[in-house]
């Protein structure tokens, strides 16, 4: 019906009054565009509430602006918003702030406009302004009748207040219930999870009520419990947060970086954070603060592992080094008190990346995970290397060792958990343990039950003696990223990217594994039924009859094969026509040069060698070839086609990679431009091979007959159908057939005669 412009950027926002006067958009510009509705028939005629604008010229004439209001934030503006009653506007801005604007009534309206008119002619007046009135300038301001105001958008909306935050606002309401004594509640959401609450009334806007939701605001990264499971310390990408894991009360909250690991040191008074920047944070538990950031590693911490004899802790990093640290006691220069301070005392080099450390409970042993998949075992005391654990297709992400120290389990990224004897390095299974990344693991204290995490949003606890699933815990709504166990296994704690965290407890319900096997299966059963009924209307491929000879519904090595050959050919091309093209400007330059051609491609052209590689696929396989190929690739070997149509023993095969290549990337084709003129080109050329083809065939079997009768005509010709001569013996066949079967049933009736 309408398009309305007049922004000098994208519109953010956009609200409609309760009563449908106005519609007010906000964008980045410093101030508010207002537009007056129409509104429907008054005797015949269109009737806008503003200024009894009425109009039966342009019916689709919906909008008409009003007017322009000044914002004082010079922020773009995020959400406007009209409250129930209509008496109230409020802008937020990206920003702290509210801009609250009051809306003033029709007869309020027109007297403010008529104050401000006064106001304009005293002004004009005191300057001398005859010369305007002499130029007929002097219905500015006033209707047609030259004593009613216009009314502007300034006349009804009034700056009211501007309510300032704490913290960026995420987003705002009104109340829509109108409170008694005040104009209205609005209520703001911040960024870091408060809820505040503010009144509104003439003479401004005073908080009323304000609580704060305990949790992160991004991916929980990290949970850490403490030696006595007594406290929680969990890390997101701003802020650390200490936990009461029995009540799930917010016992601290302290600024911090991006942290990606932590360690709660023995007796609860401090704890250790390394982040995303290489620093080893220390934060003071007892009062909420960092004391100290420490420049530890050169790339991301991604991983701490405390040592046994409590003294110190390993750290691992993005920057390939393994580090060993120690606690030590620091005295501030004029301060009595005494906080915890690290040095490092060794540093074991590695050949790439460090994903994850782990340190027996013996302390006899150290496994380094590396971006190269495997997983290193090195002696604690030398640092000696020991076992190579490999077979991981994906980088290991996670890994813990048993509390005897005789097993060693590996979470991947290839989904699978790998758990291996720490004493030969043997693998003793291979467990395809989730459906997306394994994010952690580990075992159950003093035992060989272990719970795994994952990127498929589950928890599952595990039996690594008897290599089987117990149990499969639903809750978390995206990838969970970290897990922890306490120390009695009565309960686990688990951190996910839909920024919860969760506890587990362990209950005195007995379970029964085949009960839970049978439960898997039932619920894997109803899933296919629903894919099945999902895909009922779905267009379902031609099943072959029986004996014939249809396509390959998958892929094979063959059609894989072929598709890399096709590949290559096309790339090799591509880069000989550049050499090509680049002899040529020389030759035009006057350089002389003899071209060498490339000795691969067999001293065919470029065209002729992709033909060569296209021809080479067997029928049966060239359309599992082609659905293969890439439509970048795809649209090199369009272009060759035209040049292929010359060759008329190729014309059928160049029909076929045409049609496939057509039907599989129809719609990139069309809103590809480079592709048109190609498929206009072979639009022209391909019907008319085709029917050249057509053409030489008929006449190649008119001339077969033609010699055939020829051939008959002769009585000493040798000349047989080759069809008729088959039907005639295959008539013989069954006439002995026949003959036999008749044998055999007489047979049978003297037999039976004689009995």
């Amino acid at each position: 019906m309408q398009i309305v412009s007049g922004h000098h950027s994208e519109i953010w926002s956009i609200d409609i009054d309760p009563e449908e006067r106005f519609l007010v958009s906000g964008s980045a510009d410093v101030e508010l565009r207002c537009y007056a509705l129409r509104h429907d028939l008054v005797d015949g005629q269109y009737v806008s509430w503003i200024n009894g604008d009425s109009s039966t010229q342009n019916k689709w004439e919906v909008l008409k602006l009003f007017g322009e209001i000044q914002r004082q934030s010079k922020d773009r503006v995020s959400t406007v918003k009209f409250n129930k009653s209509g008496n109230l506007l409020a802008c937020q801005v990206a920003g702290k702030t509210v801009e609250i604007f009051s809306i003033l009534d029709e007869v309020k309206a027109k007297r403010k406009a008529k104050r401000r008119l006064h106001r304009k002619k005293e002004k004009e007046a005191a300057k001398g302004a005859a010369e305007v009135m002499e130029n007929g300038d002097t219905n500015h301001g006033t209707g047609e009748d030259g004593n009613i105001p216009l009314v502007t958008a300034t006349d009804v909306f009034k700056l009211l207040h501007i309510v300032r935050a704490s913290k960026k606002i995420c987003s705002i309401s009104f109340c829509p219930m109108t409170p008694k004594n005040f104009l209205a509640t609005l209520a703001l959401s911040l960024n870091n999870n408060i809820l505040e609450f503010y009144s509104i009334d003439n003479s401004g806007a005073t908080k009323s009520l304000s609580f704060e939701l305990q949790g992160h605001r991004s991916d929980v990264r990290s949970v850490t419990l403490s030696s006595d499971n007594s406290l929680l310390m969990s890390t997101s990408h701003n802020a650390v947060k200490i936990w009461n894991p029995s009540t799930g009360s917010c016992l601290r909250t302290v600024d911090s970086g991006y942290g990606l690991c932590g360690l709660i040191i023995p007796q609860n008074k401090y704890a250790l954070v390394g982040t995303k920047e290489g620093t080893l944070e220390i934060i003071d538990m007892g009062s909420g603060t960092c004391l100290e950031a420490v420049e530890a590693h050169g790339g991301s911490v991604r991983s701490i592992a405390a040592l046994p004899n409590e003294n110190g802790f390993v750290t691992g990093s993005a920057d390939h080094d393994v580090k060993f640290w120690e606690y030590r006691i620091k005295q501030q220069s004029g301060q009595d008190t005494k906080h915890l301070t690290v040095s490092n005392v060794r540093t074991l080099k590695m050949n790439d990346d460090v994903l994850a450390v782990a340190v027996s409970p013996d302390a006899k042993y150290i496994a380094v995970a590396l971006l190269d998949c495997t997983v290193k075992v090195f002696f604690v005391d030398s640092l000696k290397f020991f076992l190579s654990l490999y077979g991981h297709k994906l980088p290991v992400l996670c890994m813990d060792i048993s509390s005897d120290g005789d097993l060693i389990v590996t979470g991947s990224a290839d989904k699978n958990l790998k758990i291996w004897g720490l004493d030969f390095g043997d693998c003793h299974k291979s467990i395809f343990a989730h459906a997306d990344s394994v994010m952690g693991v580990q075992f159950v204290h003093n035992t060989h039950y272990m719970f795994s995490v994952g990127k498929d949003r589950l928890v599952k606890y595990w039996d690594a003696d008897k290599f089987e699933l117990l149990l499969t815990l639903e809750g978390h709504h995206a990838d969970v990223w970290c897990l922890a166990v306490s120390n009695r296994g009565d309960f686990i704690i688990t951190g996910s990217h839909d920024r919860s965290i969760r506890r587990w407890d362990r209950t005195e319900e007995p379970f029964f594994i085949e009960e839970e096997k049978e439960k898997r299966l039932e619920e894997m059963f109803e899933s296919d039924l629903d894919n099945a009924f999902g895909n009922r209307y779905a267009t379902k491929e031609e099943v072959p009859e029986e004996g014939a000879v249809a396509l390959a519904g998958k892929k094979t090595q063959e059609t894989l094969t072929a598709t890399d050959l096709i590949i290559d050919a096309l790339d090799l091309a591509e880069v000989e026509l550049k050499r090509i093209a680049e002899h040529e400007d020389e030759r035009n330059r006057g350089k002389v040069t003899e071209f060498q051609p490339n000795v691969i491609m067999l001293g065919h052209s470029p065209s002729d060698y992709v033909l060569r590689a296209l021809s080479n696929v067997h029928t049966n396989d060239l359309e599992q070839t082609l659905l293969a190929l890439p439509f970048s690739d795809a649209l090199k070997l369009i272009s060759y086609l035209k040049d292929w149509t010359s060759n008329p023993d190729k014309v059928e095969l160049i029909c076929r990679v045409a049609t496939v290549l057509l039907q599989t990337h129809h719609n990139q084709l069309v809103t590809t431009p480079a592709a048109r003129p190609v498929l206009t080109v072979l639009k022209s050329i391909l019907y008319a091979r085709v029917k050249e083809c057509k053409d030489t065939l008929g006449f190649n079997l008119a001339a077969m007959d033609h010699i055939k009768q020829l051939m008959a005509s002769r009585s000493d010709a040798p000349f047989r159908d080759a069809k008729s001569k088959l039907l005639e013996i295959r008539a013989q066949h069954s006439k002995r057939l026949d003959a036999r079967l008749e044998t055999k049933e007489e047979k049978r009736k003297k037999k039976k005669q004689k009995k």
